[in-house]
């Protein structure tokens, strides 16, 4: 892990300069003109973040950054150095990278320079220009077989696994672009393809793939999961387009720059993400302006009347930050009060989002509801971020946060208590609000992937978490069960 004392930030107290207002949306420090036009498609690396702000109290009310501090001298602006805790000073790119990953560094500019070719090509096809020089792409054999796998794209086995290899780690532009184009969306809010694409390709770069859970696969597959409940029959027949393209959108975004770290983390390390939101779902505030800055970059929706837009904008922050889980059990509360009044109605645009919330609540947390083969591959993956988070904590002589202690817990204890204290009420609910094949799948799944993780348990441990499933009501949600 390395560590660096300059992250870069510019304080909450400093007005932006002028120069910086006379702009409109989002900054993207060295790049933004060249990301995708510059005839060295090296230069995509120097891309490191972007500012969004609101220019009508003159201070930027966010700032995100990958820990480049000479990016920051390009416009002027000196590092300064936040608080005298020595985490604030870790470098979030490397937070969870092994030394065995520095040579994989070419493999990653690499899928960069994929990216990159593929953009051209749309771009030039579009304009209907021919290249002059062949493009190289992945084998056809593998693009044909992804190509495959999107035809299933709504089966609930769906191994975003496999589709992440066969896109060449470009699982979530594929993906999202797919059922952007299956649901008409391009068409019928008229966006631009080459916007869209660009769009798509920033949010995969702006996930952090060295984190072992909350990455770009993550967010795949929580969009394939979006999408299967999109599917479902009192969803598809009542929400409308608007909806539909916000839950993709939502689903897509849901964890842009995630650090890696949770929210008591954040807080107890006096981290700016935590002052500047004031320690209230900070994780879910900063994937959300992340987001919009990243659709004022491209303009994605510049076409759009300016109410419009900023309606949008407003309602994928309200899908997004429905997905912090120290709020379940109010959205869960709320859920189980509707459906035993059965006052749901979907006709109503206010009940229509709040459904859209809970499906993405569902699709954040599925995970234990996959089938075993790729259920266990997440919990593995989930259980190795939070066991970093616990040795950083270690490492700094902080408190180390509930279940990321790796010397007294193991991935059958966190994944059997998320189970039962999490997911089991959540789907429930659902399955109570669409009783469909899919929900019970699901259950089916969670009962089963439970019962494999008990097996997993020493014995000595049986009979404590047999007692502890009989009254699952009688103990509070773990907090540090942040695994959305």
């Amino acid at each position: 892990m390395e560590v660096c004392y300059q992250l870069p930030v510019l304080p909450l107290d400093r007005p932006v300069p002028k120069h910086v207002l006379s702009r409109r949306g989002a900054i993207s420090f060295s790049s933004s003109s060249s990301l995708f036009g510059a005839p060295d498609p090296r230069q995509l690396s120097q891309r490191r973040g972007a500012i969004s702000y609101d220019s009508s109290d003159q201070t930027a009310l966010y700032i995100r950054m990958l820990g480049d501090v000479r990016v920051r001298s390009q416009v002027g602006f000196e590092p300064e150095r936040r608080g005298s805790h020595p985490y604030l000073g870790v470098d979030f790119r490397t937070l969870h990278s092994h030394a065995e990953l520095v040579g994989s560094i070419p493999a990653r500019r690499i899928r960069r320079l994929f990216s990159f070719q593929r953009h051209l090509l749309t771009s030039r096809l579009l304009r209907g220009t021919p290249h002059l020089s062949p493009l190289h792409f992945l084998d056809e054999d593998y693009c044909g077989q992804a190509k495959c796998m999107l035809e299933k794209v709504g089966s609930w086995n769906f191994d975003i696994f496999l589709f992440d290899r066969l896109t060449n780690g470009n699982s979530l532009i594929s993906l999202t672009l797919y059922l952007l184009t299956h649901y008409g969306l391009i068409e019928l809010f008229q966006l631009d393809m080459v916007k869209v694409r660009r769009f798509l390709v920033l949010v995969q770069e702006d996930y952090h793939n060295h984190n072992p859970y909350h990455n770009s696969v993550h967010a795949a597959d929580v969009t394939q999961a979006m999408h299967c409940y999109l599917k479902e029959p009192k969803l598809a027949k009542s929400l409308t387009s608007c909806d539909v393209l916000l839950g993709l959108l939502a689903a897509a975004t849901h964890d842009l720059d995630h650090p890696g770290v949770n929210q008591p983390f954040l807080v107890k390390t006096n981290h700016y993400l935590a002052a500047l939101y004031r320690n209230t779902s900070v994780l879910e505030n900063h994937h959300w302006r992340s987001a919009v800055g990243l659709l004022r970059e491209t303009e994605l929706f510049s076409h759009l009347p300016t109410e419009d837009s900023l309606n949008m904008e407003r309602q994928l922050g309200s899908l997004i930050l429905a997905t912090d889980i120290s709020r379940q059990n109010e959205y869960l509360s709320k859920f189980r009060t509707h459906l035993d009044q059965e006052d749901l109605c979907l006709g109503n645009t206010s009940h229509r989002h709040f459904v859209l919330q809970m499906a993405l609540k569902c699709a954040d947390i599925c995970n234990p509801c996959r089938p075993w083969e790729l259920s266990k591959q997440w919990s593995e993956k989930v259980t190795e971020e939070f066991f970093h988070q616990g040795d950083i904590e270690k490492k700094h002589k902080l408190e180390v946060s509930p279940l990321c202690d790796s010397e007294t817990n193991s991935i059958a204890d966190v994944q059997i208590g998320f189970m039962t204290y999490v997911v089991e009420p959540l789907f429930a609910e659902w399955a109570r609000f669409s009783d469909t094949r899919l929900s019970q799948t699901m259950l089916g799944h969670l009962c089963l992937n439970k019962a494999s993780w008990n097996a997993m348990q020493p014995e000595e441990a049986e009979g404590e978490q047999a007692a502890a499933t009989e009254e699952p009501s009688s103990r509070a949600l773990p907090q540090g069960s942040q695994e959305c």
